[in-house]
């Protein structure tokens, strides 16, 4: 990462099992934000077909041709886009978050590693087993999903790896609204680097999503806040925050890692 450059979140009602009109939303947002020449766009959780359970097997079967027509629109606009899909390996399902750059290539895939046993989520899917940071033409950037926020190990663990950038993508409830927004703030300032953000919005199995999809800088500041209505948003993101706030406070080399690992 060594220019300035655009980031966008989208926020939208993913409709549980309807893969077609989720992506036809999708595609509008995806169109606005490369009219405002973005290069970055981070999509919510299960953004094709959301948590439509018992079907994951049939709707994995089309995450390769939604990930086929996202790289065509990725290399289109020259906007990097990440997001998760179901993905199917044997007899395993993973909610798998894709990473494709702005040449339209896919840099990296992470599978999420903490399932949220709240809403079952063990129960149909496997945990991946690897922290996942990719090299893209933005930079270094870190993937995150969801639950992850609230395993200060996993950020830390990418911070490591030289990340300066974390997407999350989430369906992240009503409920914990604050835990959200505080969550994101905190992992900006522990590790010093951006978070950009995605929660969808509607309803889903009884559940509310508020949206608060989010983009917050290395010391913590919400650059860009998308509220509850269904919409994108932007912010700049400038790598020179990142280097001047870890030259300010040297969090990497005051680390005890002998003490606490």
């Amino acid at each position: 990462m060594n220019k300035s450059f655009k980031a966008g979140v989208v926020q939208f009602d993913v409709e549980c099992g309807r893969i077609e009109d989720n992506l036809a939303k999708l595609s509008g947002y995806l169109e606005n934000l490369a009219s405002e020449r973005v290069s970055l766009a981070v999509l919510p959780e299960m953004f094709s077909c959301s948590f439509d359970n018992e079907n994951l097997k049939a709707h994995s079967r089309s995450t390769p041709n939604i990930i086929e027509r996202l790289s065509v629109l990725a290399l289109e606009h020259g906007m990097a886009i990440a997001g998760t899909l179901p993905e199917q390996e044997e007899d395993r399902i993973y909610n798998t978050m894709v990473f494709i750059d702005t040449d339209g290539k896919i840099k990296g895939k992470y599978r999420k590693l903490h399932l949220f046993r709240l809403t079952g989520e063990h129960l149909y899917y496997t945990a991946g087993n690897e922290v996942v940071t990719v090299e893209s033409t933005l930079g270094r950037i870190g993937l995150m999903t969801c639950y992850d926020l609230r395993f200060p190990e996993i950020a830390r663990a990418l911070f490591l790896k030289g990340a300066q950038l974390i997407v999350v993508s989430a369906q992240w409830p009503e409920p914990r609204k604050d835990h959200w927004e505080t969550l994101i703030k905190a992992r900006a300032i522990e590790n010093q680097l951006f978070m950009v953000c995605s929660n969808r919005t509607g309803t889903d199995a009884g559940l509310c999503f508020p949206g608060m999809s989010m983009i917050a800088d290395p010391v913590g500041k919400v650059l860009v806040h998308a509220g509850g209505d269904t919409t994108s948003v932007i912010a700049e993101i400038d790598p020179e925050a990142v280097r001047i706030i870890r030259t300010l406070i040297p969090c990497m080399m005051d680390r005890r890692a002998e003490v606490y690992g």
